[in-house]
């Protein structure tokens, strides 16, 4: 039997999705801690006001393994009390949210640190909470508790619309391309962040030939996209976000990774027709398990 592409790219792509019943635990807890900021800064018990998801979750790029980032907006009689520490007052900042969510999540072994609040859970479904102000502009002021603490700025909603907009212009294949990385990553253990993968996905689709074609391309996809990322110039360590424009920085190695992953694909796409046994085990090393095994 001839490889389908088509039809295993899909089956590959419905398999890393979070399970209805993730999304229903993640929704709870999103709106659990929602209503706990609310209680304690609003004066409200709202469960969806002054929040949004934020990272992967937020730009619709996370597989199942993925942690869900959530930003909570903190009134600006917060940001003024916390700024007149003499010292660290981003470090006291976070202890103070920390303290709140421990209301709602008493048993959770919740940690401030850097600049979230991480809360986990005993299913792998972690959340990553990010106390912050909103700007004029639209944009949000956080905490940097590091180095003796600093005020940073980040633009959640300029990234999550670029994204949007360029998915809606190739035929929705840039979420799906951040995501099917995500999975070679996990598989192979790249050392490469989720955002720099949606940078790069995003950075390479826009030029893609074949953008607005779909599942049944998504062979040349891998091939293509792999071939891009093998030739990112191994000097480069800063890379600026889409929409926003802030830079994220990377030092790790992933090129040589990306390179192997592009033979992998080449190999493959030659041998789906005659041995189409051998081009699945190798879209199986490429991307893992959750690809699917073609009988």
């Amino acid at each position: 039997m001839a490889f389908n592409v088509g039809t295993a790219f899909e089956q590959f792509c419905k398999a890393l999705r979070f399970s209805d019943d993730d999304i229903s635990t993640i929704q709870y807890r999103y709106h659990s801690i929602t209503k706990r900021i609310n209680l304690d800064y609003w004066g409200s018990s709202s469960d969806t006001a002054h929040s949004l998801y934020v990272g992967s979750y937020g730009r619709d790029t996370e597989i199942f393994t993925s942690d869900i980032d959530m930003l909570v907006q903190l009134p600006y009689e917060t940001y003024q009390k916390f700024n007149a520490y003499t010292s660290n007052g981003q470090s006291a900042l976070l202890q103070e949210v920390k303290h709140v969510i421990e209301k709602t999540y008493s048993v959770t072994k919740i940690k401030a640190d850097g600049q979230i609040i991480s809360v986990p859970f005993s299913d792998g479904i972690n959340f990553e909470v990010l106390p912050a102000f909103l700007n004029t502009d639209g944009s949000y002021t956080f905490a940097n508790s590091n180095d003796g603490g600093s005020w940073k700025t980040t633009d959640p909603k300029a990234e999550i619309q670029a994204i949007n907009n360029r998915n809606n212009n190739c035929n929705y294949n840039l979420k799906r391309l951040c995501k099917m990385a995500r999975a070679w990553k996990d598989k192979n253990d790249v050392d490469i962040s989720g955002i720099l993968i949606d940078i790069l996905a995003y950075n390479f689709i826009g030029g893609w030939e074949y953008k607005d074609k779909s599942y049944v391309y998504y062979d040349w996809m891998t091939r293509d996209f792999m071939k891009y990322v093998s030739e990112v110039p191994t000097s480069q360590y800063k890379w600026q976000a889409m929409g926003s424009g802030r830079y994220i920085t990377c030092f790790g190695s992933f090129q040589n990774k990306a390179k192997e992953a592009y033979d992998k694909a080449v190999e493959a796409i030659a041998k789906e027709k005659d041995y189409p046994s051998t081009a699945n085990n190798k879209w199986r090393e490429i991307y893992g398990s959750k690809f699917p095994y073609i009988q």
